[in-house]
């Protein structure tokens, strides 16, 4: 056979590959980067990846879905162009609120008619969201590749780790706009991330920050190149990724969980009832087995 039909024959395996691990709908993509590495895009690069109701709908269902997908590891999740997001998209038309099915608030939002109530079911859809992002079973790693501003602030607050670029530019606008700042768990992650004090001055200013900043104030794990910021997060999903998943996931969830906790003992309770049911699993006998043979251990899938 001639090298060349070998060659276009590799490259058509390869494009189908990719094609079978991505997913594109409206408004989002979904490319799974390597076993068990998602990367989430948010598609709106002309509105600065802004959050319609339609978006915030199609999001929903998507973590819906990674939520009930047992390969799924970890998830970074980044906007398409130069923005991260833009926060609500102010300039949204009837045309970006009509694909709101499969989600509750969504379809609430589309069928009543009382003012207030359809201003909380606008609040409850985006902040849901964000919600349902930092109780997802998997980590989230935001790749902040350009603004972060109002929503999509509380956004990147939502995911457990943060990687910004050098143009990245973070802010809780939300009090330009007439309104509290504290909005979209904004209150609630700040001040746990970067302390009260320093969480009053950002949200009562409401004034927008820097990558350099963000690092130095410890909201961002680091900072890279904007063409850098995606593979360094995969990069980052990766070393998690190498842990047992149930491991992984009773992590995540045990670390939130005790960040609240009223007492040092609830804390250690909730550790030490985590700990048997992870020992159960025999994952521990499995790492300390291939310690002892010096070789990579071989984690159960969940």
């Amino acid at each position: 056979m001639r090298s060349d039909v070998v060659s276009a024959d590799r490259l058509t395996t390869a494009a189908t590959a990719l094609l079978r691990r991505t997913k594109i709908m409206p408004l989002l993509k979904t490319i799974e980067i390597e076993e068990g590495i998602l990367l989430l895009t948010i598609t709106r690069p002309e509105r600065r990846n802004a959050l319609s109701s339609n978006t915030l709908a199609a999001m929903h269902r998507e973590v819906d879905r990674i939520a009930g997908d047992p390969t799924v590891r970890v998830v970074v999740l980044t906007g398409e162009g130069v923005g991260f997001c833009s926060g609500a998209d102010l300039k949204s038309g009837p045309g970006d609120s009509d694909d709101l099915s499969g989600v509750p608030s969504g379809e609430l939002l589309s069928r009543v008619t009382n003012r207030t109530v359809i201003t909380f079911a606008a609040q409850e859809l985006m902040a849901g969201l964000f919600e349902k992002i930092h109780r997802l079973r998997v980590p989230v790693i935001a790749a902040v590749n350009g603004d972060a501003h109002g929503g999509g602030f509380a956004l990147a607050l939502a995911c457990d780790i943060r990687i910004a670029s050098e143009t990245a530019s973070f802010g809780a606008v939300f009090i330009k706009r007439g309104v509290s700042a504290c909005d979209m768990g904004t209150s609630y992650h700040l001040p746990r991330l970067v302390g009260a004090s320093r969480s009053a001055e950002l949200l009562l200013t409401g004034r927008v920050f820097d990558a350099a900043e963000a690092r130095e104030i410890g909201l961002v794990l680091e900072v890279v190149p904007f063409e850098q910021v995606v593979d360094r997060s995969v990069a980052k999903a990766r070393e998690i990724a190498a842990n047992p998943p149930l491991a992984v996931w009773m992590t995540k969830e045990t670390m939130w969980q005790t960040i609240d906790a009223p007492s040092l003992r609830h804390a250690l309770d909730i550790e030490n009832r985590t700990q048997i049911m992870c020992t159960a699993t025999g994952e521990l006998a499995e790492a300390f087995q291939a310690f002892r043979e010096g070789r990579a251990a071989n984690w159960q899938p969940l």
